[in-house]
């Protein structure tokens, strides 16, 4: 296929994916559609899996983690009903996708990763594609990021038994923490920051990597 013929499919291939597997199935948010129209899932996983980067699955990106599949990054964002004026903390950069998602809808963009290779190559590509409001580190997950404190939202890409502590902290009273609670399948959770604790939801079953720290 020439890199035209390419290009085109691609584009088709997005299209598809967001009438089929992401309108079709609920998510209404204007702001999230045009987000996923304009980033390039292909530019985030590995050339050899590029003609599966609009499928609805997620992707092996190395390190065993994954990119999550695009239903999922686009109900996980909807729920967090963004705001562009919002400052959200992302737990669990990967390969960078769903940071790129958030940086097309919001202010500022904080996001930690523990694995410091992927954090490079998230780094890399994010830089490329002109993100200037997002800002990246090494880090244990579980810690937050204190200095950058208080966000509007904390979205955690990797599963966890509760809620970490340092979460209710960072964030603003009435913010919300998204983050997959469990082992195997797990419950997406909401919680809602209210006079110091969290008023907690669940919205669906999920399965997602389990969240790494260094004391692991």
């Amino acid at each position: 296929m020439d890199k035209r013929k390419q290009v085109d499919w691609l584009v088709k291939a997005r299209e598809h994916m967001i009438g089929r597997h992401l309108k079709s199935r609920g998510i209404s948010d204007q702001r999230v559609l045009r987000a996923f129209q304009k980033v390039r899932r292909e530019l985030f996983v590995a050339p050899a899996l590029e003609a599966k980067a609009y499928d609805d699955q997620p992707l092996p990106i190395g390190f065993e983690q994954t990119i999550s599949q695009p239903y999922v990054v686009a109900f996980m964002t909807e729920q967090l009903e963004l705001k562009r004026e919002n400052r959200v903390l992302e737990i669990g950069t990967g390969s960078g996708y769903q940071t790129a998602i958030l940086a097309e809808m919001v202010k500022e963009v904080y996001s930690v990763e523990m694995i410091p290779e992927l954090h490079e190559r998230a780094k890399s590509r994010l830089e490329e594609l002109g993100h200037r409001n997002v800002f990246l580190k090494v880090g244990n997950g579980r810690e937050g990021w204190r200095e950058h404190a208080p966000f509007d939202h904390i979205i955690v890409t990797a599963a966890a038994q509760e809620i970490p502590d340092a979460f209710r902290d960072q964030l603003v009273e009435n913010g919300t923490v998204m983050i997959p609670i469990g082992e195997g399948d797990q419950d997406l959770v909401l919680g809602r920051k209210k006079k110091g604790v969290f008023i907690t939801r669940q919205l669906m079953r999920v399965r997602f990597v389990p969240l790494k720290s260094d004391i692991e």
